[in-house]
């Protein structure tokens, strides 16, 4: 099995992860009951770290799309290397580091993780734009 496809499914488990760990968050500060419910009635805000493990997930799926088109297409093209896996366990390692760093509110080496994500990225998905 190509490398790449083993990088999306452990990228999988991180998104499971972001998840369970907002969701886990929002049940602590709204209780079991909300979470059961309907959740029909507005809410306060979140409290810091169940909106920041929030924003997390969120900013998570913002580049797990690219990442499935990224590795799926280079599998699917032929056009897998060295490169494309070192470029998916780049974006996957980031992306690893970058959830505890949100999660406490590290600023700026959270957005330089973020920055190196998506350079992991470009790197898996150049032999796609390359042709």
């Amino acid at each position: 099995m190509p490398v790449e496809l083993s990088i999306l499914a452990w990228g999988s488990v991180l998104l499971f992860l972001h998840i369970m760990l907002a969701a886990q968050a929002r049940t602590k500060q709204y209780g079991v009951e909300w979470n059961i419910g309907p959740r029909d009635k507005e809410l306060p805000p979140l409290n810091p770290l169940a909106g920041r493990l929030s924003r997390a997930q969120s900013n998570f799926l913002e580049t797990y799309g690219i990442a499935i088109v990224a590795l799926i297409g280079v599998v699917v093209a032929g056009r897998t290397s060295a490169w494309t896996a070192a470029g998916g366990w780049i974006w996957l390692g980031a992306r690893i580091l970058y959830l505890p760093l949100y999660a406490f509110g590290v600023r700026k080496l959270r957005s330089i993780l973020f920055l190196v994500s998506m350079t992991g990225l470009f790197i898996a998905l150049w032999p796609l734009l390359a042709g």
